[in-house]
């Protein structure tokens, strides 16, 4: 026997819990946070997340663990350390629950780098004026196909309706079947309520739209910032520098402000992805060549039989291949 194995026998408990070498387990525990809150993240500012936990609010920063994971409004998390609220107070989040929804974009078409704007959202309001500023339909369009893509409701509100008539704007959406709404200057908001009421609306547009006034009359106390327009661009001024959830009076939902936005970049938006959200006309492209994309110009696309028989809807088939093309050029 050799000296290395006469310094053990079976009586030692040693000889049978040392690992060989190379094979040692990791013998440090990971917590299992079973004292961490739920909570959801309200803003970010530059590493600092404000949270709602049980009606207060809490200023957390991530911890360590969760690595390049992202945190973004609307994000529900569990929280562990200080969670009083209190002047000076720093909570961490430990863990980022499951989304049920994420609304993405990149800053291109062709940039492979995807941005999360919210989380667990489950309807998107596209907020447009019907003048100053001029109506942007590229823009509308792409983010029509960002909520379709994510499987989030679409509604269209139309803002400044005492300027112009929204019907033709309207015409172009009805065809889709996009629900609308339409506000003016001081106008009853009872439609609008309607519609948020019992979601969680993200709000999107660009600058200048009236997003921030419409908060504001929506939640008094929101204070969100109110810009106006610049009378030789036609642009607005970002007033909303970050995203921003604000609950509704009396819990009515949820309603998340986001800045102003001039682009908005689809490279993760597939077409087959983007005709499921339309039921009848996916089922007439059940017999379209491998790789069709549904387009204009698609050879033996069977949109295009299913409009020469007139089992299509022509106008419905046109707003939805103009969908597909807001996918690829400038969102303007």
């Amino acid at each position: 026997m050799s000296r290395q194995q006469q310094r053990y026998d079976e009586n030692d408990q040693e000889h049978y819990d040392r690992p060989r070498r190379r094979t040692r387990p990791r013998t440090k525990e990971r917590p299992t946070y079973d004292d961490a809150v739920p909570g959801r993240v309200v803003t970010v500012d530059r590493g600092r997340f404000t949270l709602l936990i049980e009606g207060r609010i809490v200023m957390a920063m991530k911890s360590r663990p969760l690595g390049r994971k992202g945190v973004v409004v609307g994000d529900w998390v569990r929280v562990v350390g200080d969670v009083s609220g209190d002047d000076g107070s720093l909570a961490r989040i430990v863990e980022v629950t499951e989304r049920t929804s994420t609304l993405r974009r990149t800053a291109d078409d062709d940039d492979p780098i995807e941005r999360v704007i919210v989380s667990n959202a489950n309807q998107l309001v596209v907020v447009t004026a019907l003048a100053d500023p001029e109506p942007r339909p590229r823009l509308i369009d792409r983010a029509l196909v960002a909520a379709y893509d994510e499987g989030m409701a679409p509604l269209l509100c139309l803002t400044k309706a005492d300027l112009r008539d929204p019907e033709t704007l309207l015409s172009t959406y009805r065809s889709l079947g996009v629900p609308w709404v339409v506000t003016q200057r001081g106008g009853e908001l009872d439609v609008v309520r309607d519609r948020l009421r019992g979601r969680t609306s993200v709000l999107v547009g660009h600058s200048g739209v009236g997003k921030s006034t419409l908060v504001n009359a929506l939640v008094p106390d929101a204070h969100r910032s109110v810009g106006v327009v610049n009378a030789v661009t036609g642009r607005g001024r970002h007033t909303s520098t970050s995203a921003y959830l604000l609950e509704l009076p009396d819990g009515d939902g949820w309603i998340i402000d986001t800045p102003g936005i001039r682009s908005f970049g689809l490279a993760h938006v597939r077409p087959e992805k983007l005709i499921e959200a339309f039921p009848d006309l996916d089922e007439m492209t059940e017999d379209c060549p491998r790789g069709c994309t549904h387009g204009t110009d698609e050879p033996e696309c069977g949109l295009d039989d299913a409009i020469a028989s007139g089992e299509a809807d022509p106008e419905r088939v046109e707003s939805f291949r103009r969908l597909l093309a807001a996918r690829e050029g400038s969102s303007d």
